[in-house]
């Protein structure tokens, strides 16, 4: 059985996150920094009165260039809570077959590899699964 995947790209990347665990999807909103914050934590947002820490998931991966100027915000939710990954964009749902996943190669650094679930092998790309209760944490 597979599962439905939520997938967007980062630095010519392409990564997902489970689909169940995406709340919504939104464009660029206003954030309010955060002093003293962890690098990757960009600030926060008001979603309709819910404040919602803002991650830049390129930044948390270590990944080179910037964020796109109007990054999209991909809303997930934990068990910590409600949080928003920015992306440089959206793909599509997915739902890869499971014989395609596999571990995360000896090749990607350490420090990326502990952020990584899985890897899908799709014909046309690799697939990187987040994992999101890493992402989110400090």
């Amino acid at each position: 059985m597979s599962a439905q995947l939520c997938s967007f790209q980062l630095a010519g990347m392409s990564f997902c996150v489970p689909a169940v665990e995406v709340q919504e999807i939104i464009s660029s909103q206003a954030i309010t920094r955060v002093p003293l914050a962890d690098a990757a934590v960009v600030g926060l947002i008001n979603l309709r009165g819910q404040i919602v820490t803002s991650i830049d998931v390129r930044a948390r991966l270590g990944l080179d260039g910037e964020t796109a100027k109007r990054p999209i915000n991909v809303v997930v939710r934990n068990s910590d809570g409600v949080f928003s990954l920015l992306v440089d964009s959206i793909g599509d749902v997915v739902e890869p077959d499971d014989s395609q996943l596999d571990t995360v190669p000896e090749t990607v650094p350490s420090h990326l590899r502990d952020l990584i679930a899985g890897v899908y092998k799709l014909p046309d790309r690799l697939l990187f699964v987040l994992d999101l209760n890493r992402i989110v944490s400090p």
